[in-house]
């Protein structure tokens, strides 16, 4: 019997879910390297590797053997030769452009351990996509919005969030479009550097957030009364900022998020935040030419820059924290609690938080290879991002199920079974 790949769910599967891996038609205890690889829509190549050895019944089953060292990871990982994908061209990242097309996973069975791969034994290619069959992906171009609004299949009405990215611009859909798959209806905003939006983040005025959460909470097919944020990095500080100054938002989630106005002057009416001070002489450099920019930011809590820290206390809505203890973009895990001290100081409920060791910047869905440094866009240069790879890959998967269950409940009113597994 010749070798060959067996994976389940067969030919596709979502992103966002695991995928079983197995090799049948081995020899007795064969040692193989599994490889996988993907190309990102810019033509990048993404690689894994991982060195295996089969039964004594020639199977090779992903879930029940532990890989050998000498590859991209070792130990009992069934979803390593994903998690562990790592870009050939320094400083990329794995990025979803376009959420209607999966990306392509091939996936191959090397003889021996060798350094240099050995003869080809078996391959299969799967799907791994974004769109559950029946979610509709509507853009939206109404007065200012340039959004686009993803909606579960079924009749509705569903609960409905924005979601917000952070400093890299644009309109990245791919967390709104796996989220709308649970459920919910998902805005996907963009908010600079994107068709006739604003080129540069030197200014955000808040009334176009407004008619953001406007639109939500008057559209048919979401579920009033009030609609969720979900925000990473940048984003989050903007949606603490919607928080505290518009209506009708019930609950907000923040991955790695700042409690003081980063990067930007804030406007809203008459109010004006302006951006935390940054000092350049306190980012470290490496020999790699990479930069540590986790002390750049100034304190909110000093002198004049407490002005930007944002008066969380007037929002009317329960906060979600999700933290990386090893982010190297800024102190998120003190952003978190600073902003859990000044919902206390002022009878607030105390928000969620939930951290993660050894969780770096990017908390993405789960699967996505974590990014270990990356093209800066404010600073012009690579900066790390922090993060240990097993830790992190576990931190999103279980952050997934935390915002989803805080959504779940906080939306719908109704209690979710997700409880934490860290």
């Amino acid at each position: 019997m010749a070798p060959s790949v067996r994976l389940s769910p067969a030919a596709r599967s979502l992103f966002d879910e695991p995928l079983a891996i197995a090799v049948q038609g081995l020899g007795p205890r064969q040692q193989v390297t599994l490889r996988t690889s993907l190309r990102d829509e810019t033509g990048e190549l993404f690689q894994a590797s991982a060195r295996y050895q089969a039964g004594d019944d020639g199977q090779l089953d992903l879930a029940r053997c532990p890989a050998l060292p000498g590859g991209s990871f070792c130990g009992l990982e069934p979803m390593g030769l994903l998690w562990a994908l790592q870009p050939q061209k320094p400083f990329w990242r794995l990025i979803k452009r376009d959420v209607q097309s999966p990306f392509l996973l091939q996936l191959e069975v090397l003889e021996g351990h060798g350094e240099r791969p050995g003869r080809l034994l078996a391959q299969a290619q799967h799907e791994r996509a974004f769109l559950r069959d029946g979610v509709r992906r509507v853009p939206v171009r109404e007065g200012r919005i340039r959004a686009t609004l993803f909606l579960p299949p079924g009749d509705g009405p569903f609960p409905g969030i924005i979601d917000l990215y952070g400093t890299g611009g644009g309109l990245p859909e791919y967390r709104a479009c796996l989220l709308a798959n649970h459920g919910f209806a998902v805005l996907a905003l963009a908010f600079y550097s994107y068709e006739d939006l604003p080129k540069g983040m030197k200014e955000f005025h808040l009334e176009y957030f407004e008619e953001a959460v406007n639109y939500m909470l008057q559209h048919t097919q979401v579920k009033g009364p009030g609609i969720g944020l979900l925000g990473h990095s940048k984003g989050g500080d903007l949606c603490i900022s919607m928080a505290s100054f518009l209506k009708g938002i019930t609950a907000t989630a923040l991955i790695n998020g700042s409690v003081a106005n980063v990067g930007a002057v804030l406007h809203y009416k008459d109010i004006t935040i302006p951006p935390l001070g940054i000092n350049p002489k306190r980012v470290k450099v490496s020999k790699s030419g990479i930069a540590d920019i986790i002390d750049a930011l100034n304190n909110p809590l000093e002198g004049p820059d407490q002005q930007s820290f944002i008066p969380l206390e007037k929002a009317e809505c329960c906060f979600l924290f999700i933290v990386g203890k090893d982010d190297h973009n800024w102190k998120s895990e003190f952003f978190a609690v600073e902003g859990s001290k000044r919902l206390q100081a002022h009878g607030k409920e105390k928000p969620e938080i939930v951290c993660y060791p050894g969780a770096g910047h990017y908390i993405e869905p789960p699967f996505f290879p974590m990014c270990a440094a990356s093209m800066h866009l404010l600073f012009g240069k690579p900066v790390m991002w922090g993060g240990e790879p097993k830790a992190h890959c576990e931190a999103q998967i279980d952050a997934w199920q935390q915002i989803q269950a805080f959504f779940r409940k906080h939306l719908t009113g109704k209690p979710s079974g997700a409880s934490s597994k860290l």
